[in-house]
């Protein structure tokens, strides 16, 4: 693998204004930003005229940043944050608004609901795959509990494909970079055949790796291993998308969908960032620490202990990241006079692995797998439509979901002189019932309101074996389901000063599920709960009351879109994954603390001229705790808020720098600046420097600067080509986005994954 230098981007920089991802798309409507519709009250809508902050992007804008995943997306929004997890490129850790999911496990609900065309997206593994021709992302911020229900407490991510036209076109695009980068994107659109139009689509892409594995560099580390690779943080993927639209009669369409997508590469490198080393008999890597003898000196981690990001690693496990998805969705939408019903039925599986090697050394210290199997179900019946001439409109529904999951955990330590077999499962069964009104008192006020009722059972299954012996037996059924029911209400009030103006005050109550924790290494007595990890007892649902108050703009003949939103939300039992690294990696899980979060959010984009658009946005975060109750203590003072950066903000423009009959020219630059957050909720002091610190895996933050130049509509016979110039993470950030920190129980063993180092590259393709 090289790692090609290729100077003269500053060339770049001198014709395009840096820009980052717009909160508004200008694809749909050029002139006026702010008219893109979008679905997010389920159903179609202008977007400056929807009463919820809500961001959106569209086609043109995703195809000239060649975006076709959610973790491409960057800062898309104010206030929302979008990482990969730690160790992996096919697992999503999306914050918005101070709420997100850190623990990855297939036992764990996420946070932020993700949909793809209205189907929901259960678990945050398997969440980041490729969508070739995505119509646009909506991006709602805030709970969304009434009309999207659990798991929405933060707020939601809606995918929306482009749909079969029934009109002969397509695109086919090519791309090449650094580290040997190479893609090829595509979608066909076949002509319509009697009532039936077809749509295909997706994509492959394969990039070397980022990180060469080398031998070891040390001699006195006399158990090392040989490398397991020649290098690691590699992209093999491969995504498929076909659609089929029947239309039987004028009033109803039939969309069924299938999608596909496949990963089989290697994981982000686990760097060794730190080890402890001040002298405590815990601090086992410490050469200075009286249990080195006994530990460290046959595993001596802090030879390849680096703050600095590494080209390079030396590695002896076995590494591995798969990921095969796959869905089904049939979607019935039959308009009968004033109501529109849709039926969307949808059956996913997904098939999920990795092998880590999580010491970031050739000593096998912590080597780790997981094989993981995912299916669920979910059936939504929806009603829309209006009623009094237009002014009372409506959307109701019910909702069933059902899902499977299962975890093979194996894991070894200390050239296996521990080893475990840890399994986790569960099932969950969930449905709902709900309904929103929206009634125009005047031409100006409308007032809305809804609610959501929901329901769902969980069990769990946890088996925990060391060689002769069985810690943990818990199968499916040994233990009373987890039982959970809640009413998510929300109101609306918003007030139309013109087309252009309108103000907005929103209540809303959201909630993310509870549930068993499948990592414990703990089975408790049958009553009691004294113990937080305890398996027989299910850990509550969190939630959030948010209140929001807003305004939506355009000015200067629409030339200026201005939006902001403040809110101000109180989240009660809070769901805390805190990672113990004691006998298999257990984690306790608690609903320790609630918390006090408020923001401000602003939005902007300008057209000065018909060639330039500008963007910008400003988001500010505070979050801390209220209550924090550890061991009958209340420590709220003393912990960190974790993935709460208290100051987001992004820049940008699109600026149609040459046009003629050759084609035209558009240079385009983005920056995204996040602010420094912490990234688990551990104490900010603690008695001993050896103990757990939140400061130990906080990241510094991070400002990534993207840059292209397209080349579009160039004349190609009846088509038109483009091509593309494009440069990513110029100024090679290089701060760590992300952290494992296995605490004083494993040395303080710290490993740490940085952004995607810069990459240049060119694209080419035809439309047709």
């Amino acid at each position: 693998m090289k790692y090609m230098k290729i100077g003269g981007v500053s060339l770049l920089a001198l014709s395009a204004v840096l820009a980052a991802m717009p909160a508004m798309a200008q694809d749909q409507a050029a002139a006026n930003p702010g008219d893109i519709i979008v679905t997010a009250q389920k159903r179609s809508e202008r977007l400056q005229e929807v009463p919820i902050a809500v961001s959106a992007v569209g086609s043109d804008f995703l195809q000239s940043r060649d975006i076709s995943s959610i973790d491409r997306l960057g800062s898309v929004a104010p206030n929302v944050k979008i990482e990969r997890a730690p160790s992996n490129k096919t697992i999503s850790q999306i914050s918005i608004r101070g709420s997100v999911t850190i623990n990855p496990a297939i036992t764990w609900e996420p946070a932020v609901g993700l949909y793809l065309d209205g189907v929901y997206i259960a678990k945050a593994q398997g969440s980041i795959f490729d969508v070739a021709d995505l119509e646009r992302i909506e991006v709602l911020r805030g709970p969304q509990g009434t009309l999207y229900g659990r798991n929405t407490l933060a707020g939601a991510v809606n995918l929306i494909t482009k749909k079969p036209s029934g009109e002969l076109g397509g695109f086919l695009e090519g791309s090449y970079g650094e580290y040997n980068y190479r893609k090829v994107k595509g979608s066909l659109d076949l002509p319509k055949f009697g009532i039936v139009s077809v749509k295909l689509s997706g994509q492959i892409q394969q990039r070397d790796g980022y990180t060469d594995v080398v031998d070891n560099p040390f001699p006195a580390a006399f158990l090392a291993n040989p490398k397991s690779t020649d290098e690691t943080n590699d992209i093999d993927g491969q995504s498929f998308m076909a659609q089929v639209r029947a239309e039987p009669t004028d009033n109803l369409t039939l969309d069924y969908t299938y999608d596909y997508s496949k990963f089989d590469q290697k994981p982000d490198y686990a760097q060794l960032f730190r080890v402890n080393r001040n002298g405590d008999p815990r601090d086992i890597f410490d050469p200075a620490s009286p249990s080195y003898p006994f530990a460290g000196a046959f595993f001596p981690l802090n030879l390849y202990t680096d703050t600095d990001r590494q080209e390079e690693a030396s590695l002896d496990g076995e590494l591995l990241e798969q990921s095969k998805a796959s869905g089904h969705a049939l979607t019935a939408t039959w308009d009968v006079g004033d109501v529109t019903l849709k039926s969307i039925s949808s059956y996913r599986s997904l098939r999920w692995s990795d092998i880590l090697d999580l010491d970031g050394s050739p000593l096998n210290v912590a080597h780790t797998k997981r094989f993981t199997k995912y299916q669920a179900f979910s059936q939504e019946l929806q009603a829309t439509g209006g009623l009094l001439d237009e002014r009372l409109k409506y959307v109701a529904g019910v909702y069933y979901f059902r899902d499977k999951a299962f975890t093979d955990n194996p894991q070894s330590y200390f050239g296996g002189a521990t080893t475990f077999t840890s399994q986790y499962g569960s099932h969950t069964e969930a449905w709902a019932a709900y309904a929103q009104l929206d009634y125009q008192v005047t031409d100006q006020l409308t007032v809305i309101g809804g609610l959501r009722y929901n329901h769902e059972e969980k069990d769990i299954l946890r088996v925990l074996q060391v060689p002769g012996a069985t810690l943990i037996n818990v199968q499916y059924g040994d233990l009373p389901d987890a039982s959970f029911n809640n009413l998510s209400p929300a109101l609306t009030v918003k007030y139309e000063f013109n087309r252009d103006l309108n103000v907005y005050a929103r209540y809303a109550k959201g909630f993310k599920s509870g549930g068993f924790n499948g990592e414990t290494n703990i089975v408790g007595p049958d009553a009691g709960c004294a113990a937080p990890a305890e398996l027989t007892c299910p850990y509550r649902p969190e939630k959030v009351d948010s209140y929001e108050v807003g305004f939506k703009s355009q000015w200067f003949d629409r030339r200026l879109t201005l939006n902001s939103a403040i809110f101000w939300d109180e989240h009660k039992d809070i769901q805390l994954s805190i990672f113990t690294a004691t006998g298999a990696a257990g984690s306790v899980v608690k609903n320790a603390a609630q918390a006090q979060i408020r923001g401000l959010e602003v939005e902007a984009t300008a057209r000065p001229i018909d060639t330039l658009t500008l963007n910008a946005s400003f988001a500010f975060l505070d979050a801390e705790y209220e209550k924090y109750i550890e061991a009958g203590v209340d420590v709220s003072d003393n912990r960190a808020f974790p993935h709460t950066p208290e100051f987001t903000a992004s820049l940008g423009a699109d600026w149609e720098a040459a046009r003629g009959d050759w084609g035209k020219l558009n240079l385009i630059g983005d920056v995204n600046f996040v602010d420094e957050y912490y990234t688990y909720p551990y104490p900010l002091n603690t008695p001993t420097p050896s103990d757990q610190n939140a400061n130990n895996t906080k990241s510094e933050g991070r400002t990534i600067v993207n840059l292209a130049a397209n080349l579009t509509e160039i004349p190609l016979g009846r088509s038109k080509a483009n091509v593309s110039l494009w440069a990513r993470n110029v100024f090679e950030e290089d701060s760590p986005q992300n952290f494992i920190d296995f605490g004083p129980g494993f040395g303080g063993l710290t490993v740490a994954y940085f952004p995607d180092p810069r990459t240049i590259g060119v694209t080419m393709g035809v439309r047709f």
